[in-house]
């Protein structure tokens, strides 16, 4: 199937153009425009909210294994359009083909994998504390609770993965699983891609007998959209993946609502990787190898990308500085982005206390060289020195290494971090007090930690956690990969002396669903036999 567009903005399945400013889709390999979208409005942002509210109620009678239908029937609808869909993402991103066929099997993938947890049911959290009528002074009521759906959600499409955090990406499928319809902010870099993805839920929409005001697409770029989006009263939630002062900016609108609300936003990290005494003497070459590999990976356009690598005084760093010269440069995702980079490195150029082993200043900021820093660790600590300086993310292929005099002074470095999405620690001696006194100091400033790896790549499962202490994330409890991702998007209620043919079925004597409860302090599968009268 091959559509065919002459609008680029949806509203409840139909196709408009915005009435706002003009914006350009580029292509960073070309380094050229190859389209012109014009922005949505106020007016936009209305229409879609007040699709959205009415089609929540029609969603509020959906059964979970409708939802569950609905949302592999729209994994089916993507997989139908991605012979049209990759090659303009392509055009869009810089991105290979082969990445690109790569992210569209994990954007189903996670989307199917909701469709499971919503069927299974257990995601609602259900539980129940049954009556005691002779419980003194006072009886006891029977209460029970359960998840539901939040109400209209704003999603902002991520840059660097423009399928998997993108329109359908892992904030649209969980805000979609738990019931609700969402509103995309498409990200400016790639509308021509994200009209495909909105075309696929719009046919899934309509295969699935869903309303159609479940879903919207608004283009436009600058900051206003986006604003007077969070602004609206009728969004219940935000999701957000982009840079730090994106992120906050939403966060202060979200705040300063009369109903204030949640940005569930992730905003960056620089994932230090800390490489012990013992593993830096064993494995040298091959830690350096490895970390080359993700530091260049996606031209180091990922959210967990090795920003920091801490260890002591060694060969290590001219070892990583060689294998970096020997990748094979990317191109960035676009100009804005590009010229971030180069803005970051030249300011680190200017300082004294930073020398570059590799990379630097480019002639071609879009196909950049991998770049290669060291500081001393002394310098790094330095009082009156700002730490954030050299703790603020690089988006691209560049890394600082921190060379230590000891392990104390790794630990004060560790010490000196804020928030983090991972942090990656290279170690052989599992018992050293040095690796114990790292950990307790990780912990509380990451949201993962991994063992003799590299933190590039994040598994799509219930474990994950892709999220991390202010300012990797908004709240460090929350994770935007994983179906553990749904718990963002709902409310919850409590039942309280409800005649049991009046509950939601999770919830109900004979549990229909067969879905693990907390019943009365303890899980369990099994009915509740309630005695008659």
């Amino acid at each position: 199937m091959n559509t065919v567009f002459d609008t680029h903005s949806m509203i409840a399945g139909q196709w408009f153009e915005g009435s706002g400013d003009s914006f350009e889709s580029w292509d960073p390999s070309l380094n050229k425009a190859i389209a012109n979208i014009k922005s949505c409005t106020l007016l936009d942002v209305n229409a879609a909210l007040s699709a959205a509210v009415e089609a929540k109620t029609l969603l509020d009678t959906k059964t979970s294994a409708e939802i569950a239908e609905f949302l592999n029937v729209l994994a089916d609808e993507i997989e139908a359009l991605k012979g049209a869909f990759i090659p303009v993402a392509m055009a869009e991103t810089g991105l290979p083909e082969a990445r690109l066929q790569g992210e569209t099997g994990r954007t189903c993938g996670q989307i199917r994998a909701f469709a499971a947890l919503v069927a299974e049911g257990s995601w609602r959290q259900a539980s129940i504390d049954t009556a005691d009528p002779n419980r003194q002074p006072v009886p006891k009521p029977d209460v029970r609770a359960m998840n539901i759906s939040l109400g209209p959600i704003a999603v902002f499409g991520a840059s660097n993965f423009p399928f998997a955090f993108g329109t359908l990406g892992g904030d649209s499928a969980a805000a979609l699983a738990a019931g609700n319809p969402i509103i995309v902010k498409g990200h400016p870099s790639h509308p021509l891609t994200s009209r495909y993805f909105a075309q696929a839920i719009a046919n899934a929409l309509q295969k699935a007998d869903f309303p159609m005001g479940t879903f919207s697409l608004l283009q436009g770029c600058g900051t206003e959209l986006g604003s007077e989006l969070v602004k609206h009263p009728e969004i219940k939630a935000v999701g957000f993946t982009g840079s730090l002062g994106g992120g906050r900016a939403l966060m202060d609108i979200a705040a300063k609502r009369a109903e204030p609300i949640p940005v569930y936003a992730e905003m960056g990290s620089i994932n230090p990787v800390f490489i012990m005494p013992e593993a830096l003497d064993s494995r040298s070459d091959a830690i350096a190898q490895g970390l080359a590999g993700s530091i260049a990976m996606g031209c180091g356009q990922f959210c967990t990308s090795p920003g920091l690598i801490v260890c002591l005084n060694s060969e290590l760093p001219k070892l990583l500085a060689h294998y970096l010269s020997e990748q094979t440069p990317g191109v960035m995702l676009n100009p804005g982005i590009a010229d971030a980079m180069q803005s970051a490195l030249a300011s680190r150029q200017n300082n004294s206390r930073v020398e570059f082993l590799t990379g630097g200043l480019s002639d071609t900021p879009l196909t950049p060289k991998a770049s290669l820093m060291q500081i001393n660790a002394a310098d790094f600590l330095a009082s009156g020195q700002s730490i954030a300086e050299y703790s603020e993310e690089i988006f691209g292929p560049a890394s600082l290494v921190v060379n230590c005099e000891s392990t104390e002074q790794m630990l004060a470095v560790a010490k000196s971090l804020s928030g983090n999405l991972t942090a990656t620690i290279h170690a052989d001696d599992y018992q050293s007090q040095s690796l114990s006194a790292l950990l307790s100091l990780l912990k509380p400033r990451t949201g993962r930690i991994l063992f003799n790896g590299f933190p590039t790549g994040v598994e799509v499962c219930q474990s994950m956690q892709h999220g991390g202490p202010y300012p990797a994330s908004s709240f460090a409890h929350a994770t935007s990969v994983g179906t553990a991702a749904i718990s963002r998007f709902v409310s919850r209620n409590a039942y309280q002396n409800w005649p049991d043919e009046l509950l939601p079925v999770e919830l109900q004597n004979d549990n229909p669903m067969g879905i693990l409860r907390m019943i009365d302090n303890h899980y369990s599968r099994t009915a509740i036999a309630i005695e008659k009268a």
